[in-house]
């Protein structure tokens, strides 16, 4: 039993995205599912079950004791029905979800599972499913027909189609007491009406960001925390809307991720150093460079930033509270983008030398291979010279001599007749 719409292409499938496919972003790993268990008693008798592709899930309570594993599909209590999901997980890590949750396995208002799903029941549930794509279009007519100031995202119809949960986002407060009772009569339905964020219509949506990459909301993400623009000013980003917003029209979450590093990492930053006073007049803050450990000041006499370290800072402030203004600052010499001391090797987080430094390192070894493997033109004509020591004065070496009687004629010799 595998997933048929993955997207690895991998046969056996994940049932709902553990594989990284992102087609489930509420798939939990379920690590515990072998785990043997001494007494069944002990057994876990809550189950999770995800509806609608993962986009919601919840627990129920499996009293009549059924052999339900991961990928199952089950039918459960809905309202006045049944409705069909997939179990996204059972066994004694449900009780980790239940307690994360704040939820217990006795509670009484938890509903139960019903059976396994049989054919008809799956047959019923594809039947309504392919039928909300037409609901969800004509209740938006409807909608507009009515002059409300509101935007339908999804529709969500139970599988025996007598209940359906109406997802809208709306900027203030909406009176669809007239809504409900259209619904109710158009689609013979039991009608619900749910408001959510652009946050969450974006991740229900999906899409590619600007990455290149899935949006985190509809891969991954399930919790959405408030991001503001103060999170955008401790990373030195530019306040521009426009790239700092997602597709949702909202700040991007990405903002957060990193921000608890930086607030870490300004604690070291001297405060209330935005103004220095110089004899030349006053230097304002530029940024804060907390990979290197520098502030850059500018003066209004110049365009020029100075990079300045945190203890040329520190030592300023001390001078200026003793009334004391320096002539000149002591900067940082920046070579090839980097403070001068940082410049030898660069070690990353986790202690490993960064590949830009051993490209470098390579580079600087073949350089070096390369100068004493040269050859030069002087020294392909007459290798042996180099080594030869140079005569001095007159004298010549013996083997020249040598060589220069051979080559005379044999009448010349001395005692030749």
């Amino acid at each position: 039993m595998g997933c048929n719409s993955c997207g690895t292409g991998h046969s056996g499938g994940c049932k709902g995205g553990s594989c990284g496919s992102g087609c489930n972003r509420l798939e939990v790993f379920d690590w515990l599912a072998d785990l043997p268990v001494a007494d069944n008693r002990d057994r876990c008798k809550v189950i999770e079950v995800s509806f609608n592709h993962g986009s919601r899930k919840d627990f129920f309570r499996n009293e009549s004791g059924l052999q339900i594993f991961k990928g199952d599909m089950v039918a459960v209590e809905g309202v006045n029905g049944f409705d069909v999901g997939q179990v996204s997980l059972s066994g004694e890590l449900v009780r980790l979800q239940l307690k994360k949750r704040k939820r217990s396995e006795t509670d009484p208002e938890m509903k139960r599972v019903l059976r396994i799903a049989s054919d008809v029941d799956l047959s019923k549930w594809k039947e309504t499913k392919a039928r909300e794509k037409e609901v969800l279009i004509r209740s938006r007519a409807i909608a507009r027909e009515l002059k409300l100031d509101m935007k339908l995202s999804e529709v969500e119809i139970q599988a025996d189609a007598r209940k359906a949960t109406f997802f809208y986002i709306a900027d203030e407060r909406v009176d669809f007491r007239e809504l409900i009772k259209v619904y109710a009569s158009e689609f013979k339905v039991k009608v619900e009406m749910r408001q959510i964020g652009a946050r969450q219509e974006a991740g229900k949506i999906g899409g590619i960001g600007t990455s290149g990459r899935e949006l985190c909301c509809s891969t991954w993400l399930t919790e959405f925390k408030s991001v503001n623009t103060n999170a955008a000013r401790y990373q030195n980003l530019s306040i521009n809307q426009t790239k700092l917003s997602g597709q949702c029209g909202r700040l991007k979450c990405c903002l957060n991720y990193e921000l608890d590093t930086y607030l870490d990492a300004l604690q070291y930053f001297p405060e209330h150093a935005d103004v220095l006073e110089t004899a030349k007049g006053k230097a304002y803050l530029v940024k804060k460079d907390i990979f290197r450990n520098l502030m850059w000041y500018s003066t209004s006499e110049s365009t020029k930033y100075y990079p300045l370290s945190i203890e040329t800072v520190k030592e300023i402030q001390e001078q200026n509270k003793m009334g004391i203004r320096p002539e000149t600052f002591e900067t940082v010499e920046i070579v090839s983008g980097k403070p001068k001391e940082m410049e030898p090797e660069y070690i990353d987080v986790v202690g490993q030398i960064s590949l830009r430094s051993l490209e470098r390192t390579s580079r600087k070894r073949r350089a070096k291979d390369r100068e004493k493997n040269t050859v030069t033109p002087s020294d392909r004509q007459n290798p042996r010279q180099q080594s030869r020591p140079k005569p001095q004065g007159n004298s010549r070496p013996k083997n020249q001599q040598g060589q220069k009687n051979r080559h005379k004629p044999k009448g010349n010799r001395p005692g030749d007749k």
